[in-house]
């Protein structure tokens, strides 16, 4: 008999094997967009984002910080304080540059000596940031590989592929969809700090030169390896997105994670079911690792990518925005079923102006949008309107007695079809 690999050799192994695959073979919502439109391109080869680029430096720091395995020589209470200095770092980074800002713009006061004191301060913040956001990094991706264990998703001591990602300022999101229907047609990557004058004069020139409709969003993580992840100082949501992503990239390997773009059906699967099982993930990482959260009612917004795009500023209140959106997708894909493309999109516009009114600061209310955030159908009321893909991908999970007989039976679907025999048999 052979004797058994050690762990950390284990893990490297897997690791080699996953990056050389992924170089091979690669699934996300922006990697693979459906039909490109050539006309678009010409409008956003200047802004596009380098992911090649990204993901080699990308890997190159997490070779030199060791972030693989450093996590497993740290007791819990380390992990969690290593933690905190984390989103402890990120927040006086993130109040620090808010300071500098109101020096730079005061039209009154102006202290050079103050200003030079207190850039000396970002740069030091920033400094100790930099170390400190991979080790937090590596400790996050021992806790949640801990949590995918635990709800035996993997057979084995590490998850496949392993649980690796990179916080990082995110690329925009050009989403394209027909204006006669709601479909997601391509969508193109944009460099982070591209403005808001560049991305609305972009949405513009596809708009007046095609027969598109067009919304440049932001996301709050990309399913490439590792995964791409936004910089935030809630750990539930940087768990539950780094969750998310994971999932993309365990799916990848399989039928339905493999087939992302074959139909819009199948991607509104795949992201219901990272919504589904990122959360579930989530909350068995602060199950684990800080039951001061798993003690509390954990609220996420029912998209997560939305919250990113949709601000409240009157958050609360009588309002339901879940269903209040539900019932515009509704409408909308009514009068566009009529033909009636022009009264959609008036009506669109002023709905936009209703949830405006009660503080949901939406900046574009179009069919690119829906056709980007209808994929998420984790909550009954969404952007989804009735598509019943994501009602059938919620029913199935419950006819599972946990979350990894849900993720293995789901996982091997080719098509909606096997979904809705699967999901209405009971």
């Amino acid at each position: 008999m052979a004797p058994m690999l050690k762990p950390k050799v284990t893990r490297w192994i897997l690791w080699v094997l996953t990056i050389g695959i992924f170089l091979v073979f690669i699934t996300t919502d922006v990697w693979f967009p459906a039909q490109p439109v050539d006309r678009v391109r010409q409008y956003t080869r200047q802004f596009e984002f380098d992911y090649v680029g990204w993901e080699i430096k990308a890997m190159w720091d997490k070779a030199v910080h060791l972030s693989f395995g450093v996590a497993h020589h740290l007791t819990y209470q380390q992990q969690r304080e290593i933690t905190n200095d984390y989103v402890r770092l990120l927040s006086q980074a993130r109040e620090t540059e808010q300071q500098l800002t109101a020096l730079y713009s005061d039209p009154v006061f102006k202290d050079p000596g103050l200003i030079k004191t207190v850039e000396g301060d970002l740069a030091l913040i920033k400094t100790r940031l930099k170390y400190q956001t991979s080790l937090a990094e590596a400790v996050l991706q021992f806790q949640i590989s801990k949590a995918i264990a635990s709800l035996g998703i993997t057979h084995i001591r590490t998850p496949f592929p392993p649980v690796l990602f990179q916080t990082t300022p995110l690329p925009k999101q050009l989403i394209i969809s027909p204006r006669d229907t709601i479909r997601k047609e391509m969508s193109v990557s944009l460099i982070p700090d591209i403005s808001l004058a560049e991305m609305i004069a972009i949405e513009d020139l596809v708009e007046k030169y095609t027969d598109y409709s067009a919304l440049v969003v932001p996301i709050g993580g990309v399913g490439t390896y590792p995964s791409m992840i936004i910089e935030t100082t809630a750990l539930t949501n940087l768990l539950d997105t780094a969750a998310h992503e994971w999932i993309h990239n365990h799916l990848t390997f399989r039928p339905l994670g493999a087939r992302y773009s074959a139909s819009p059906a199948l991607r509104t699967m795949n992201e219901t079911t990272a919504n589904i099982a990122g959360g579930e993930i989530m909350r068995e990482t602060l199950r684990i690792f800080y039951p001061e959260y798993s003690t509390q009612e954990v609220i996420l917004p029912e998209n997560l990518n939305a919250s990113y795009e949709m601000v409240s500023v009157n958050p609360g209140g009588s309002f339901n925005f879940s269903q209040m959106m539900y019932q515009t997708r509704i409408r909308v894909d009514e009068l566009l079923a009529e033909g009636k493309i022009d009264e959609a999109e008036e009506f669109m516009e002023n709905q936009r102006q209703f949830f405006w009114e009660h503080g949901y600061q939406i900046r574009k209310l179009n069919q690119a949008y829906f056709s980007f955030y209808g994929a998420y159908a984790d909550a009954p009321f969404s952007a989804a309107g009735r598509d019943p893909v994501g009602e059938d991908v919620r029913s199935f999970r419950t006819q599972q007695p946990n979350l990894a007989a849900f993720l293995w039976k789901i996982s091997w679907m080719r098509d909606y079809r096997q979904l809705r025999l699967a999901a209405r048999a009971f």
